[in-house]
C-alpha cells in the first residue's frame, strides 16, 4: 500500500510505502520526471539483469528529496506544505519508506529508532537546511 500526502496546489510532498507491501510486478511509486525515481522492481526466479554501467547522464536538480526506511522502531512525522502549514501526521514503523519530495517534514521518536536516508548528494552540510 502506498499513502500520498498532498499539499496546497495538489502538489505531492511525499509517499508512504508501508512495510509488507510489495507488488506482484515491477512498478514505481515516483511518476518519471520527479527528482528521485524510487519503486520496486520484480524479477522472477532465474531472471537476470544483464551486467552493465550506469551512462553519465548531465541533470539539473532543484531541491533535495530524501528517501528515509525506518530500520528499527517507530517514529510520528510531521508533513509540511510549502507554506509551512501542517498537512498530516503519521505514525512510521520498521520497514515503511517514506519518499519526501517537497514540503517540509519533522520527526518525533516514539521508540528507539534507526533511520537509514537517502537523498542526491552531493552534500553540501546544514547550509541545505532551515529550520521553522
Amino acid at each position: 500500500m502506498v499513502e500520498d500526502i498532498i499539499g496546497s496546489g495538489n502538489a505531492i510532498l511525499c509517499y508512504i510505502m508501508r512495510s509488507g507491501s510489495l507488488p506482484a510486478a515491477t512498478e514505481f511509486v515516483t511518476p518519471p520526471d520527479v527528482t528521485l525515481q524510487v519503486g520496486h522492481i520484480v524479477h522472477s526466479r532465474g531472471n537476470e539483469i544483464a551486467r552493465h554501467v550506469n551512462r553519465p547522464q548531465e541533470r539539473l536538480i532543484s531541491g533535495s528529496a530524501e528517501v528515509l526506511l525506518v530500520q528499527r522502531g517507530r517514529c510520528e512525522m510531521d508533513v509540511y506544505d510549502n507554506n509551512r502549514d501542517l498537512v498530516a501526521t503519521r505514525e512510521l514503523r520498521a520497514g515503511d519508506i517514506v519518499v519526501l519530495l517537497d514540503g517540509g517534514h519533522g520527526f518525533r521518536m516514539i521508540e528507539d529508532t534507526v533511520l537509514l536516508e537517502i537523498k542526491q548528494g552531493p552534500y553540501p552540510g546544514l547550509v541545505e537546511k532551515e529550520n521553522f
